[in-house]
């Protein structure tokens, strides 16, 4: 099965939530609503500045996903 880059979710035991879920590597959650993430991947230390910089540019990239998507509906 070929999954999109990014999937919206909610819950409704998180009412204010909004996720955007990173399907790719590096895989991760984001609660847009506190920005917190939860990540699907283990990392090493080594990884660490490669990833950091991947992960900033997800994490900008799902935010304009969730613009898009939201944009989308209020048209």
């Amino acid at each position: 099965m070929t999954l999109p880059k990014f999937i919206l979710g909610d819950n409704t035991e998180y009412p204010n939530a909004i996720f955007v879920v990173h399907t790719e590597f590096p895989r991760f959650i984001i609660n847009l609503e506190n920005d917190d993430v939860e990540w699907f991947e283990d990392f090493d230390a080594e990884d660490e500045k490669e990833l950091k910089d991947e992960t900033e540019h997800a994490i900008k990239l799902a935010t304009e996903f969730y613009d898009n998507e939201i944009a989308k509906y209020e048209d």
